[in-house]
């Protein structure tokens, strides 16, 4: 009986609070917040007084933004399985030289990712991981449009790439500042992910500046680390789309995420939008990237650093090594910049041209805004004693032997074999047969040629040339036969095929091996309509 009456008690004191608070809401204005609102009722601003709301700012932000956010198709054709030069080749490796078939266990490789256009006649900014290797690239519009895809130009070091479809007239996005994004702010990521064709998710900017906490994402050396970390929703397919911020500006593009699944877990992180109209600039406008450094390696200020050093914060960046590193291995080569200009391994950053220094990627930011040749006021502290020292940047080293940016229009130069010379005219690349190249080949001793290292899929040499043919002579067809010329080295090779206009054919005289175990050849004429 007793738990009965406080039962009822309890239940009577619940109502009358509950009614109470009711009419307390109602004077208050907050019952249009219990209950599903109205279409004309008012929402929560996203961007602060005067700014969109969240309804229909993300529904004009989508609207404005998508249009020019593309899919991303990236193909990487099989490759013929790598010959072991030296060594007698088996009938099967054999069949599929002379047949153009591809191994059985290599098929195609498939990349999916986003971009977005940045300019009226076609150019596309994405991420270098979307498109690196691939050798044809096709970019689709929400209006169904289906262009191919040339790169223009990569960077490793930063993950951007552009790259070019053919229009005119074409949506843009508009490039915002991060520098003036706060972390809490609203934005959205749009973008191909898992399949899903140009969706839209909505999150905040969790944090600005991430860089030693992604040190798994660094591919080198040189690779600048300062992410924009956001909660939108990012998984794989939305590498390369835009990050964008309450007024519809990109200031950032999508590129990694913090998983142990592979898939969204809450955090994702973006290029800055700064850094990679830096990089696009370059490319376009140079073919390259060229990078500042002042060859030191550096990490965060910890309490210890700050300590020892007299710091009343703990900021800064601090000297770890000084040289300009192999950006292969990551091992010191030469003496640095830095190390020349007299600064010291411990000494810990806290200004570069009168601007502060509170972590290593705002000291990136600022040298990534400097050119090789710049010359930067460099504010150190060195065990409590203050110092200015003067540092004229270098150029970073290349990530390889290839410029950062593709020389060539022709996607098919994409992917040649490192130390070959491409002739994208009739789809291959060239190497200059040595003496040593045709003993490991099994070729007979003073034989002249070019050599192929590789042929274009999807060019009209493939099945007809092959690797480790070797091109002896250009027969070029005129009014009275045609011209035959021997050639012996690279240089000979694309001079007589420059000579041939698109379109037309050409004559290849071909020496190839039948049997690796003698090392007897045939010869081939083989016949190439000329491309572009």
């Amino acid at each position: 009986m007793q738990t009965s009456v406080n039962r009822a008690r309890v239940l009577a004191i619940a109502t009358t609070a509950f009614v109470a608070g009711i009419v307390f809401a109602s004077s208050m204005d907050w019952t249009s917040l219990l209950g599903a609102q109205p279409r004309t009722a008012p929402v929560v601003s996203m961007a602060g007084p005067g700014g969109p709301d969240i309804q229909g700012g993300f529904v004009a932000i989508a609207d404005q933004v998508t249009p020019a956010v593309v899919a991303i198709q990236a193909v990487r054709d099989p490759k013929p399985v790598a010959s072991n030069r030296g060594q007698p080749r088996t009938q099967e490796e054999l069949l599929r030289q002379f047949f153009g078939r591809p191994d059985d266990d290599a098929g195609p490789v498939n990349s999916s990712g986003t971009g977005f256009i940045v300019s009226k006649d076609g150019y596309v900014l994405t991420n270098n991981h979307v498109v690196a290797g691939m050798d044809r690239i096709t970019v689709s519009l929400t209006d169904r449009r289906v262009f191919k895809a040339r790169v223009i130009g990569r960077d490793p070091q930063t993950d951007v790439a552009v790259i070019k479809i053919d229009g005119s007239n074409l949506p843009t996005v508009t490039l915002g500042d991060d520098n003036a994004t706060r972390v809490g702010e609203w934005v959205l990521a749009i973008g191909n992910p898992l399949g899903l064709d140009f969706t839209v998710t909505a999150g905040i900017v969790s944090a600005k500046g991430r860089s030693s906490e992604l040190q798994s994402l660094r591919q080198s050396s040189y690779a600048i680390q300062d992410f924009i970390q956001t909660d939108a929703a990012i998984n794989p397919g939305n590498s390369g789309g835009p990050l964008v911020n309450a007024r519809g500006q990109v200031i950032g593009i999508n590129s990694a995420i913090a998983s142990r699944t592979g898939t969204y877990s809450g955090y994702g992180f973006a290029i800055p939008i700064t850094l990679a109209k830096t990089v696009m600039d370059d490319i376009v406008a140079h073919g390259r990237v060229r990078r500042a450094i002042m060859g030191a390696s550096m990490s965060e200020v910890n309490a210890e650093d700050a300590a020892i050093n007299g710091l009343k914060q703990i900021a800064g960046a601090k000297i770890q090594d000084l040289c300009v590193a192999d950006p292969q291995t990551g091992a010191c080569t030469v003496e640095g910049p830095a190390e020349k200009a007299g600064v010291e391994r411990g000494d810990i950053v806290v200004g570069v041209d009168g601007q502060p220094i509170d972590q290593v990627s705002t000291l990136q930011r600022v040298l990534r805004g400097r050119q090789p040749g710049d010359v930067v006021s460099l504010d150190i502290v060195r065990y409590g004693d203050k110092k200015t020292i003067k540092v004229k940047l270098a150029e970073a080293p290349s990530d390889d032997a290839r410029p950062v940016a593709a020389a060539t229009p022709h996607p098919e130069s994409e992917g040649a074999v490192p130390g070959a010379a491409a002739v994208p005219k009739i789809g291959v690349s060239v190497e200059t047969l040595t003496p040593k190249g045709a003993e490991s080949r099994r070729l007979p001793g003073g034989l002249k040629g070019v050599v192929v290292a590789s042929v274009t899929p999807g060019s009209d040499a493939e099945g007809k040339l092959f690797e480790d043919d070797v091109i002896v002579e250009v027969r070029i067809p005129g009014s009275g036969g045609a011209t035959r010329t021997p050639v012996a080295t690279v240089a000979e090779l694309q001079k007589e095929i420059g000579k041939v206009r698109t379109g037309q054919y050409v004559s290849l005289l071909v020496r190839r091996v039948s049997d690796p175990r003698t090392g007897a050849t045939v010869t081939s004429v083989v016949n190439l309509k000329v491309g572009e």
